[in-house]
């Protein structure tokens, strides 16, 4: 399972942008953390397969890196072998296993902070920022 609703996985945060109106490009936001809880789920390789697809690998690549679950991983989504079970376990993992529980995620241009806690990212903006 996925272990209740609270799970801010590498892969929410690769698919989530800055709700800041200075940020035009928007991704990638920027991770930290202060609490990451590693939590098993079930390895798929046809469902990673089919996700690798809309992941922005350099985007993913810094937060496993800032998290310190980088290792073993591809530097470029082209060199990521699908049927090496190996290497898809460890994309797996720094994917889906690694829970950020407490931290924050960054708009990379504005460096506005936006909370985790309990494994869920607060993106409202404040009245002036909207």
């Amino acid at each position: 399972g996925w272990g209740g609703v609270g799970a801010m996985i590498l892969l929410t945060h690769n698919m989530l942008a800055s709700p800041m109106k200075e940020a035009g490009q928007q991704l990638p936001l920027g991770i930290e953390a202060s609490e990451i809880a590693e939590k098993e789920r079930e390895y798929n390789q046809e469902f990673l397969a089919g996700i690798l697809v809309r992941v922005d690998w350099d985007s993913f690549l810094a937060a496993a890196t800032t998290l310190g679950h980088a290792e073993g991983l591809p530097a470029t989504k082209e060199e990521v072998d699908e049927s090496d079970d190996d290497v898809m376990k460890k994309v797996h993992h720094a994917l889906l296993e690694v829970d950020v529980i407490a931290g924050s995620l960054i708009c990379t241009e504005t460096g506005r902070k936006f909370p985790i806690s309990g494994g869920i990212p607060n993106m409202l903006l404040h009245q002036d920022e909207l």
